[in-house]
């Protein structure tokens, strides 16, 4: 597979790439047509946060699996695009956590003992030790905004030289915010209780300046410290804030526009500390994110979980291998009802029962709506299946029991509208062997591989006998059959062929026109060569 690296990753992640077996391409700066030319042929992109993945890359990228994030941050990729295109995204939340965490408490001391300030006099000759007196961080409350994985970590440290904790962060738990010693509380009171504040919020259409003029007045003094994403924290504001008195100072990492522009007005404040977005730059941060990336993208084109999809079903690592077997299943049962199903579907059930019912299965569903999107001929994988449904209105419901009457496994794909439904039934038989059980309550033992034709007709005597002769004088063979009926004294049934070579429109025709059939479809499904 082809990896091209628009933006410098830590070699060891190159390297681990190439191990692989990959290609591994790097083309550095390059952006607009240049960026769309380079991209065309790639199966994967590595990037930071000097990359813009908008949907006009995935466009032009028609082959691309992934998108790599080397770190955190995500806000310079359109992800929605990448799963309209069926792409996964994927970061390095893990690699530069601690990294992260660490320049956020140098920076909250460095500014509460004025360290930049002082060393930069010293440095020119002047002994200016009595123009500054710090201020201690022991006793004092920390206010935190963001209570993730950096959050987290600040809020460990921290605590731990004697600061009080409060924390805003709508997504957490009372419980968790207490095993780290925080308190939770609204963001205005967060803000009010803070001597210093520390941000670690994304950078969405709802966070951008959530930290403006009317916030920093609440906080009435202190410091406030972003080492988290630019565009959180209303620049201007803040420069005015710290200028006029509001606040006492500031440390901050990151800018709205990187690299700052010379006319940053946090530039000319002197009780603003700034350094060039230092957070994630330590020889190990830098290393770990670039490996972390690098495994995510190897075991996307191998079809094994991805870790840290941001838009794709994901499942422990320890996991897959028992789940592993019931995502092919679930596709190929998806598969097998939508195309015999005669009409739309409005509705799609997954049910699970048995063994399976007590694994994570959020990707085995997403294959199973794989497997029916497919035959209708839309680009569909088990990114952007969840997301078609919505699109189409769909409804989606997914089922559990531990119960199975006759399966220690059982996966059930049912596709319906207003009008009627359909279900395929499919197990796992000794030595992860998939078959096809039932088909519209009919029970059968089909192997779900290459050609198959299902049929349905009235229980009369020499129709297996018609059928078998239309094929073989059409040269198609039959690889096996599994024939079933609803009752014991006749009636309807439905029997399954194995084939292993296609059949022309016309067989089908002349399978039709024979009075005792009722329906007959032929399906194509993996290891096909159609």
């Amino acid at each position: 597979m082809k990896v091209l690296v628009t933006d410098p990753i830590d070699d060891a992640g190159l390297e681990r790439l190439r191990e692989a077996g990959h290609e591994v391409e790097t083309a550095y700066d390059v952006t607009g047509d240049a960026l769309l030319d380079a991209v065309a042929d790639a199966n994967a992109l590595v990037v930071r946060s000097g990359t813009e993945v908008t949907d006009a890359v995935f466009e032009a990228a028609s082959d691309l699996v992934i998108v790599g994030r080397a770190g955190i941050g995500v806000d310079n990729i359109d992800i929605d695009a990448a799963t309209d295109h069926g792409v996964i995204v994927a970061n390095a939340p893990e690699g530069n956590v601690r990294a992260a965490a660490e320049h956020t408490v140098a920076m909250a001391f460095a500014s509460a003992r004025s360290i930049p300030q002082a060393h930069a006099r010293l440095k020119t000759g002047e002994w200016a030790k009595g123009d500054y007196l710090g201020t201690e961080l022991n006793a004092k409350t920390l206010g935190i905004v963001g209570l993730g994985r950096v959050g987290q970590e600040v809020a460990k440290r921290l605590d731990g030289i004697g600061m009080d904790l409060v924390a805003y962060d709508p997504y957490i738990g009372e419980e968790r915010a207490e095993r780290l010693g925080a308190e939770l509380v609204e963001f205005e009171a967060c803000l009010e209780r803070a001597d210093f504040l520390t941000v670690h919020t994304p950078l969405t259409p709802e966070t951008e300046d959530l930290i403006s003029t009317e916030e920093l007045e609440l906080m009435g003094g202190g410091y406030l410290v972003n080492c988290a994403r630019g565009g959180v924290v209303d620049e201007d504001a803040l420069a005015a804030a710290v200028e006029d008195g509001t606040l006492d100072g500031a440390a901050i990492d990151v800018f709205a526009d990187e690299p700052v522009s010379p006319d940053n007005p946090l530039l000319d404040v002197d009780d603003v500390v700034v350094t060039p977005h230092l957070g994630a730059s330590t020889e190990a941060a830098q290393e770990n994110v670039a490996t972390s990336i690098a495994d995510q993208i190897d075991a996307a084109f191998n079809g094994e979980p991805v870790m840290n999809a941001l838009n794709a079903p994901s499942v422990d690592k320890s996991a897959f291998p028992r789940i592993r077997p019931y995502i092919d299943l679930a596709e190929t049962a998806g598969k097998v009802a939508a195309q015999l199903l005669d009409g739309r579907i409005s509705n799609v059930e997954v049910s699970y029962e048995g063994d399976i019912a007590e694994e994570d299965i959020e990707l085995v569903t997403a294959s199973a709506l794989k497997g029916v999107f497919e035959p209708l001929e839309w680009q569909v994988n088990a990114v952007n299946a969840p997301r078609i449904a919505e699109e189409r209105g769909i409804e989606v419901t997914e089922s559990k029991t531990r119960q199975a009457e006759d399966f220690q496994s059982l996966v059930t794909v049912t596709v319906g509208n207003d009008d009627e439904s359909l279900s395929v039934c499919g197990t796992l038989f000794a030595g992860e062997d998939p078959r096809i059980v039932r088909i519209d309550g009919y029970r059968v033992d089909a192997i779900p591989h290459g050609q198959m034709l299902v049929a349905r007709n009235y229980d009369k005597p020499g129709v297996i006998g018609f059928i078998g002769t239309v094929l073989g004088e059409n040269d198609v063979n039959i690889a096996g059959m599994f024939n079933a009926r609803r009752s014991a004294d006749g009636g309807e049934a439905l029997t399954v062929y194995n084939l292993d070579d296609p059949i022309p429109e016309e067989v089908s025709e002349k399978l039709l026109a024979d009075e005792r059939i009722t329906d007959v479809k032929y399906l194509t499904l993996n290891g096909s060569s159609e």
